[in-house]
């Protein structure tokens, strides 16, 4: 913000002497028709010979006539005025011999009345737009006929009336025009002067801080806010170096902003100013650049309190997020220790029991029984495990490409038996599915997951629709789904149940939250497919209205390329990993020795290892290792996703199987395993160890 430069304002004499030489030059140009008007008057009377001349003028509402008579003037109504029917034909003079004998005038008032008027002829006065405003007439008490000559001169004598006119116009209307211009002139002064003042006055008494500088920073002038709120003086501010009082954080800022500014676009940004006592404010600042000059003006506001609230804002919200985090995990531990509970005590009791009867000698189906029961409450707690981890998104997935429209078809019959008889299935194709990207068992097991809550659903029975479509969400789509926008394969799987109330809903993907009676259901289910969906790169969203029903719709990341599509003949099982040498890589002893002991079972020759260090040593040295069965999670600083990737460069042949029971995605990496290499996640089966190793040696022979 600038003072701009002082205008010259004219003092009042000198405005009123401009107004007086206005209306003095009026004045003149008044008179001199006057002159002019007697002299056609007086020879228009003389050449015509009679008694009456004049000049009649119509006003500007085209309604009256005034007649000039010497130095006099008259009105006439237009509708009595001989005049008025002069003018209707600009190209033709008006001559009525007897008035008395025209049906136009017969009743006429200038006719029937004292001046008796009988004879009248007219010229029309034109000015040089064409406008018949008048005429130049002659009048007499008598008949009378006007001869071609007197018609001449009485012509004649109408264009030097209308040039009279005209000259007056053009003359009003360039003083008035000058006049108009020194008023506007005026107004424009007063103008500048008032705005000059306020911007004076505001430059004062703003609380803002204004200042005006060059484009390398340096000050020029500032406004007395800085001296009240920084406590700067002016005179300090000049004195002081450039970028002085700025932030060391903010420089680069600052520069940046000043580089983009131009007098087309200014700019704006926050920094942080240091007041006199060196405390820092944080000031929010607008630049434009000065038309005609290479000054910035700079207008700052402080922001440190608003800042400070924000602060303490975020502050609120992090604890508030802090106290919801902690409510779930209590929550989640709670219902954690309620089913392993339950699990454990099927475990342990399991095995209790099976040391008591075999130390009483029992033998037989009863130990089964044992056996069984164990087994079951481990399968389940690896269940619950893999729920776990897929709501915390933290599963080791086996993404591959995958045709959903195939992997529903070839789940339609389990879905049929999993909904029961009492419920219909309608299954709804999209014409050319985009294929994902995705693990196939565990797209199976939220499908199956979603499939039972719609069941659940509908207790009286009722139709399921499961239903794919390809979608491309434009950006407002894709950020209400909390997603990037682009293209997507949407699974929706909808039902015609109970539906679900909005605070139900904002709920469903809880850990452990359930509507289901105790003992119908854990709670982790939705959770699952949240966890999957999300950690696929995707997203699920729920639709639900009580009475009604609800859908529930998977959101995919299309996959560029073919869907592996599964082979209708059944691939025959590997032999066994006989005679091959296996490097066990596991910290925990129990682990690693039921590995080694599984392959040993099999045939395999077994070296083991406690850490990534000592694998790689194994790894380095002359000893034929065919295969490394390594867990992610070791310790010493070298993971075992690091340890495969050192050996299958020391041994390109090398087969590799993970095992986890918790790999993050920053472990396992974002990238497919290649050839030769496989996961596989605890707890495990012998058969599961066994069926993985002999898919990394079937196309070895």
């Amino acid at each position: 913000m600038t003072t701009p430069p002082a205008v010259r304002s004219l003092s009042a004499p000198e405005r009123e002497a401009r107004r007086l030489a206005a209306l003095d030059r009026l004045r003149i140009l008044d008179t001199l028709p006057e002159q002019a008007y007697e002299d056609i008057v007086a020879i228009a009377s003389e050449v015509c010979g009679v008694p009456i001349a004049l000049v009649s003028l119509i006003d500007d509402r085209r309604q009256w006539f005034k007649a000039r008579v010497g130095l006099e003037t008259a009105e006439t109504p237009r509708d009595v005025a001989f005049c008025a029917h002069a003018i209707l034909d600009p190209n033709q003079t008006l001559v009525v011999e007897d008035a008395t004998t025209d049906a136009r005038f017969a009743d006429n008032p200038l006719v029937t009345g004292e001046l008796a008027m009988r004879f009248y002829a007219g010229a029309p006065i034109v000015t040089k737009q064409g406008d018949a405003v008048g005429a130049v007439c002659v009048i007499d008490d008598k008949p009378g006929t006007l001869s071609p000559a007197r018609r001449r001169c009485l012509e004649a004598l109408a264009r030097h009336a209308a040039y009279l006119l005209d000259t007056r116009t053009q003359a009003v209307d360039s003083i008035r025009a000058e006049s108009d211009l020194l008023q506007d002139n005026e107004r424009l002064e007063d103008s500048v002067r008032l705005a000059t003042e306020e911007r004076d006055r505001l430059w004062r008494v703003t609380e803002d801080l204004l200042l005006i500088a060059t484009r390398d920073g340096r000050v020029l002038r500032v406004s007395p806010s800085w001296t009240r709120q920084l406590g700067h003086t002016e005179a300090m501010l000049l004195e002081l170096p450039s970028w002085a009082l700025l932030h060391p954080e903010d420089r680069d800022a600052v520069e940046q902003a000043l580089a983009r500014l131009t007098e087309d676009e200014p700019v704006s940004f926050e920094n942080r100013v240091q007041r006199i006592d060196g405390h820092w404010r944080w000031i929010a600042w607008s630049l434009s650049m000065e038309a005609g000059s290479a000054h910035v003006s700079c207008v700052g506001r402080d922001i440190t309190d608003a800042k400070e609230r924000e602060s303490q804002l975020t502050k609120a919200q992090d604890q508030l997020r802090q106290s919801q985090k902690m409510e779930a995990v209590g929550q989640l531990t709670g219902g954690l220790a309620h089913d392993f509970n339950n699990l454990l005590t099927g475990i342990t009791g399991s095995l209790e029991l099976l040391r008591i009867r075999t130390a009483q000698g029992r033998s037989g189906s009863e130990l089964e029984r044992y056996i069984a029961t164990a087994q079951g409450a481990a399968r389940r707690a690896a269940a619950l495990t893999h729920r776990l981890l897929a709501f915390a998104r933290r599963q080791t997935l086996d993404p591959r490409p995958v045709d959903a429209t195939c992997l529903i078809v070839d789940m339609e019959d389990m879905i049929r038996q999993t909904i029961g008889p009492a419920n219909q299935l309608v299954v709804l194709h999209a014409p050319k599915a985009w294929p994902v990207l995705i693990d196939a068992n565990q797209l199976e097991n939220a499908l199956l997951n979603l499939c039972i809550n719609a069941r659940d659903a509908m207790p009286e029975g009722g139709r399921v629709v499961l239903e794919t479509s390809n979608l491309w969400l434009d950006r407002r789509a894709a950020k209400e789904c909390e997603l990037t926008a682009g293209a997507y394969l949407s699974i929706a799987v909808t039902d015609s149940g109970t539906g679900m109330a909005p605070d139900i809903v904002a709920r469903v993907f809880d850990p452990f939250f359930t509507t289901k009676p105790i003992g119908m259901g854990t709670g982790l289910g939705l959770s699952m497919v949240y966890g999957f969906a999300r950690q696929s790169g995707g997203q699920v969203r729920v639709d639900s209205t009580v009475g009604l029903g609800t859908t529930m719709r998977l959101y995919l990341p299309r996959h560029e390329g073919s869907a592996d599509r599964p082979s209708s003949d059944e691939p025959a099982l590997a032999p066994p990993p006989s005679k091959r040498i296996a490097l066990v890589v596991d910290d925990e002893p129990s682990v690693r020795m039921l590995v080694t002991e599984i392959l040993e079972e099999a045939g395999c020759r077994t070296i083991e290892a406690i850490d990534g260090a000592s694998a790689l040593e194994v790894l380095q040295s002359d000893a034929p290792i065919d295969l490394l069965v390594t867990d992610v999670g070791l310790p010493g600083g070298i993971n075992g996703r690091q340890v495969a990737d050192a050996g299958r460069a020391l041994r390109p042949g090398l087969k590799v199987l993970i095992v986890t029971g918790y790999a993050e995605t920053a472990v396992l990496g974002n990238d497919r395993l290649g050839p030769g290499m496989q996961i596989l996640t605890k707890p495990f089966t012998v058969d599961g160890l066994l069926q993985r190793i002999r898919d990394l040696f079937k196309d070895d022979g």
